[in-house]
């Protein structure tokens, strides 16, 4: 599963630097017959997540500054109100995922697979990193939508949805 696959990372990984602070400040619940770890108000500045299965994990407002989630299978994960700010999700399958009032700044999205993903009040400021993304079905304000589109191009190499289609963008 994967939060034996996190905790299994977290155990084997002692250098990291979040990996006292979930096993200390970490809970976890069964929810609909699975259970989710909960990183709620949890510092994880700097921590790699790289290629992790961390499917439904909640890190609602945690602080996840500078993070590495490259490749990592985020599927239905709680993004609420956490500081993102300056994290890499390079090639992220983010299908569905939680991002609403997020600090996205800064953040690298390239190649991620945003489809579902609910964005309502999140921090776009120096988003640039998008090329090759999925916004299909995403939840956003029209200005957030308009930003994106100037900035927006590539196909996702997953889904082969070309970015501006994904974000409705006019030709």
């Amino acid at each position: 599963s994967g939060v034996a696959t996190m905790a299994a990372a977290v155990e084997t990984s002692s250098e990291q630097l979040g990996a006292a602070k979930i096993k200390g400040g970490g809970a976890s619940t069964l929810q609909s017959g699975r259970v989710i770890a909960i990183t709620r108000g949890v510092n994880l500045d700097n921590t790699d997540w790289e290629k992790q299965n961390l499917k439904g994990v909640a890190f609602q407002q945690s602080v996840l500054r500078g993070c590495n989630f490259k490749l990592a299978n985020l599927f239905s994960a709680s993004f609420f109100d956490a500081d993102l700010s300056g994290s890499t999700f390079q090639g992220a399958n983010m299908q569905q995922v939680n991002l609403e009032m997020a600090d996205l700044s800064n953040v690298d999205l390239t190649g991620a697979d945003l489809t579902q993903a609910y964005m309502a009040g999140a921090v776009i400021k120096n988003l640039e990193k998008i090329d090759d993304t999925d916004w299909s079905d995403v939840d956003m304000r029209k200005d957030q939508r308009n930003y994106l589109c100037t900035i927006a191009r590539g196909k996702n190499p997953k889904t082969g949805v070309e970015t501006r289609d994904s974000l409705m963008c006019p030709d």
